[in-house]
């Protein structure tokens, strides 16, 4: 066990370190940005009309010290990381003055619930059938499944969503094309929103899984190919051992385990091609909501939603590094 816990204690290092580094690195290429959110506030304030050059000046001021942009480089540095700390982004510059973390707040469930589910559903989905194209090699069925999966896996996600909201809003309009639910419907746990969400959030998803699945379905059959060749799985077959009790016990628990890894990353990763998928379909999540920002000049909270994407990945990649140890015993952990 204490093997396990330097482990455990080397990770979290390496967690911290690779946040760090993340954090910083959003926080240089958007302060590096030539939009000024200060100046774009003072040009929207004094387009209205002519304004006092001492009050545009210390309205200057204010703005600067709200976004925590006074000072010298180095003041503004730890002031961005006083913030980070306290989970205090400020005061979004295009929703002013809402707080970054309340928006955020009302886009995360719709982004982690659609990632959510459409990742797990590829995940399971091209897996089994993956793991079933490549240890039943001479299934016309599956085959075919292997051609539509090479087919779907180059096509970008926003390119097949595209084609989903033409074919299902336009050509045969079954489907809701825009938004997470019904305008003006209550946001409470009755039948009737839930059902609105599921509706809107079909196209959005179909995006995502069937590229998602071509993708789980290559890799699993690739790796199913290699472990038939282990001697095991050989000496199994020769010892009469049941097909299926083969291809679940033997061949896809081991092709399982790096599979396991890039579903953590895809989990961790609350945009995974979503963004755009989300602003074609006008789907309220952090995708959208990071597109407005960046168009918007508001690197606060493009800072805010991208810091929450560092961590999501982080911490997903990080609990699947604690758990490879238990999930295989060959990986080494003193």
């Amino acid at each position: 066990m204490s093997g396990y816990a330097g482990y455990v204690g080397r990770r979290l290092a390496q967690f911290l370190l690779v946040v760090f580094i993340g954090i910083n690195i959003a926080y240089v290429i958007t302060h590096a940005s030539p939009i000024d959110p200060v100046e774009q506030s003072i040009s929207a304030v004094t387009s209205f009309g002519n304004t006092a050059p001492d009050a545009i000046e210390q309205m200057r001021r204010s703005l600067r010290e709200l976004y925590g942009l006074g000072g010298t480089p180095v003041q503004q540095y730890l002031a961005f990381w006083k913030r980070i700390l306290s989970a205090d982004f400020g005061p979004s510059l295009s929703a002013f003055p809402t707080p970054v973390g309340t928006l955020i707040g009302r886009a995360l469930p719709w982004t982690a619930g659609l990632l959510t589910v459409s990742t797990l559903i590829a995940w399971v989905l091209g897996n089994l059938l993956g793991g079933l194209a490549g240890y039943y090699r001479q299934s016309r069925g599956l085959k075919l499944m292997g051609v539509i999966a090479m087919g779907l896996h180059p096509i970008p996600y926003y390119i097949l969503a595209m084609l989903l909201l033409i074919l299902f809003g336009f050509i045969w309009p079954v489907l809701p094309i825009s938004g997470g639910a019904t305008m003006n419907l209550p946001q409470t746990l009755t039948p009737e929103f839930v059902w609105s969400v599921l509706q809107h959030a079909i196209l959005p998803a179909l995006s995502l899984i069937l590229i998602g699945v071509g993708s789980w379905f290559l890799g699993m059959r690739s790796l199913v190919a290699n472990v038939l060749a282990e001697d095991y799985v050989v000496y199994a077959e020769l010892a009469g051992v049941r097909s299926w009790r083969i291809l679940t016990s033997y061949v896809m628990r081991n092709a399982l385990v790096p599979q396991v890894t890039g579903l953590a990353m895809s989990l961790g990763g609350i945009f995974n091609g979503a963004v755009i998928t989300e602003k074609v379909f006008g789907y309220p999540g952090l995708g959208s909501l990071l597109v407005d920002a960046v168009y918007a000049g508001d690197y606060g909270l493009v800072l805010g939603v991208t810091t929450i994407s560092i961590l999501g990945v982080s911490v997903g990649v990080l609990a699947i590094d604690l758990l490879y140890p238990l999930l295989d015993p060959r990986v080494k952990v003193s």
